[in-house]
């Protein structure tokens, strides 16, 4: 029996297996279940927005000086009302999750949520250009600030990340996950929407970084590939489940600089200001300001081969 005919033969009843969703619940998103917004509906939002906070610079070329009121005024609106739309949707999800007894004030919550980052929008803008500087300042490879705009994925997940962030402060389901995990994907730099970072933000080519939910960073801190700022341990419930909602993630103070491969875990544990963490350092507990930190010096054994 070829494909073909396998595929006549046994397709409609493997799709009427398929299209009976009671024993799927946690993964069929149709309009009489969950509702939801698609995956890639919420990422065209995300580069909506990326389009409003760098015009011209994500897209297929530049915009006439002349335009750009034209063009924020056109985006904000397209992209608020599409943000709105979507969040309503993921708090009603979240209240059949959480089996809520009354979810009238969906779109209440989901407007009050995008009116407050948008309202953000001007400040994320002008930490965002404290960020480049911090990276042209931070790099000797960069030549101008439209190349890290344009080229480093470090400014990329951070501008994502500040999106992110003020919709995870109004409890956005979904949603703020969503677009860190585009980040994600895109530059290989892991920043949870609930950490709080602070404006200067220069992470050093990126691959691999990780920046947990309860994370908090001060202003003016760089950070090279492969850090992690993680949990240390899980503390869990009388049921055997993780406590959610408490501190598990480190500080790191204003100034400090964290090299590359560095582990830093716990949600005791305080990078002081101005503080150095050397390349593949793992630390459980705090260090004080101006404190350097680092692994002795290995000793390489070197054999000459006999020619």
């Amino acid at each position: 029996m070829t494909l073909k005919e396998w595929i006549d033969q046994a397709l409609p009843a493997i799709t009427d297996r398929l299209a009976v969703c009671k024993n799927c619940p946690a993964f069929a998103n149709t309009e009489k279940s969950f509702n939801l917004p698609g995956q890639k509906a919420i990422h065209e939002v995300v580069d909506d927005f990326l389009a409003i906070l760098f015009p011209g610079c994500h897209g297929t070329g530049p915009i006439a000086e002349t335009r750009l009121d034209e063009f924020y005024s056109v985006k904000l609106r397209a992209a608020a009302g599409r943000l709105a739309e979507q969040a309503e949707h993921s708090f009603r999800y979240q209240c059949e999750m959480d089996k809520c007894a009354d979810c009238t004030d969906c779109r209440d919550k989901a407007e009050e949520a995008v009116i407050y980052l948008i309202d953000q929008l001007p400040k994320i803008r002008d930490i965002l250009q404290r960020d480049i500087q911090a990276a042209y300042d931070g790099d000797p490879a960069a030549k101008s600030f439209m190349e890290i705009v344009m080229s480093y994925p470090g400014l990329q997940a951070i501008a994502m990340h500040r999106l992110a962030h003020p919709l995870y402060e109004k409890n956005v389901p979904l949603i703020p996950r969503i677009m860190s995990e585009l980040a994600h994907s895109r530059t290989g730099i892991d920043i949870h929407p609930g950490a709080k970072i602070g404006a200067g933000f220069f992470i050093d080519h990126g691959t691999g970084v990780v920046i947990g939910e309860t994370c908090v960073i001060g202003t003016n801190v760089k950070i090279y590939q492969g850090v992690t700022l993680g949990a240390l341990s899980f503390p869990k419930d009388e049921h055997g489940n993780p406590i959610k909602g408490i501190k598990r993630h480190p500080e790191v103070r204003d100034n400090a600089t964290i090299y590359a491969g560095a582990t830093i875990l716990g949600g005791e544990t305080i990078v002081g200001e101005g503080a150095v963490i050397g390349g593949n350092v793992w630390l459980t507990h705090s260090v004080p300001a101006k404190a350097t930190v680092y692994n002795r010096q290995p000793k390489p054994e070197i054999r000459v081969n006999a020619e």
